[in-house]
């Protein structure tokens, strides 16, 4: 009998198509993640926004109409792909690892965007520098993460003090997955930034958009806001 085969963890490029349709119209992606992002990152005219873990680059796409002059990378080919497709084959984004050093020069970009990309990673250290260094002085870093307080309601018998990894089921567009995160409470978060050289300027936990209300009517039903993901602002300093 031959043994199964081992799945990659976090596998986007097999269901990256999924994936990305699933999230054209997503509560927690389309009408708050996205406006979210948008809205923390605010006049963007002209300013270079570097888009870490771009995926299919719906937010890249927003940047730029937004008069930003934009770059992505992902680590999913078939990610890159689609974010081609969106923003043409003349768009700079790349194949690349957050986790590995970017293909970008010190000082290039004003900000860097990096929407549910960092609770995949248990060290945030190599990434942070690698952030802290494409940035100019006084950029910013605009990120969203997992809420810490996530893995301890599906978990309640956990250390919410811990570092830990932990998986979740999804179904995108009909296509079953699994993806794994690294939880760590609120203060390590804030630690990571420290030691990388930034300084957090924004805390946030933002409703959604105001048009969510009437397209998911049971899912908001009686609340102004919802525990989803945790959002920052941070400056190089």
């Amino acid at each position: 009998m031959s043994a199964t085969p081992e799945v990659a963890e976090n596998d986007y490029d097999s269901f990256a198509e999924a994936y990305a349709a699933e999230n054209e119209t997503s509560l927690n992606n389309a009408y708050y993640t996205r406006p979210a992002i948008l809205n923390l990152a605010g006049d963007v005219s002209g300013r270079r926004i570097l888009d870490a873990g771009c995926g299919a680059g719906p937010i890249t796409e927003a940047l730029r109409d937004r008069g930003a002059i934009v770059s992505g990378f992902d680590s999913s080919a078939k990610m890159v792909e689609l974010a081609r497709r969106r923003l043409g084959d003349d768009a700079d984004v790349r194949v690349a690892d957050i986790d590995s050093p970017l293909p970008f020069p010190d000082g290039a970009f004003d900000d860097v965007v990096a929407a549910l990309v960092l609770h995949y990673l248990e060290d945030w250290t190599a990434p942070l520098a690698e952030i802290r260094r494409v940035l100019k002085p006084g950029g910013r870093l605009i990120l969203a993460v997992n809420h810490p307080i996530i893995y301890k309601l599906i978990h309640p018998e956990a250390d919410y003090f811990k570092t830990v990894k932990w998986n979740d089921e999804y179904t995108f567009n009909g296509q079953k997955a699994v993806l794994t995160y690294w939880h760590r409470p609120l203060h390590a978060m804030t630690d990571a930034f420290a030691a990388a050289g930034f300084r957090t300027t924004v805390v946030s936990e933002p409703p959604p958009a105001p048009e969510a209300y009437e397209l998911f009517p049971e899912e908001l039903a009686g609340r102004t806001a919802f525990l989803s993901f945790l959002f920052f602002v941070i400056e190089a300093a």
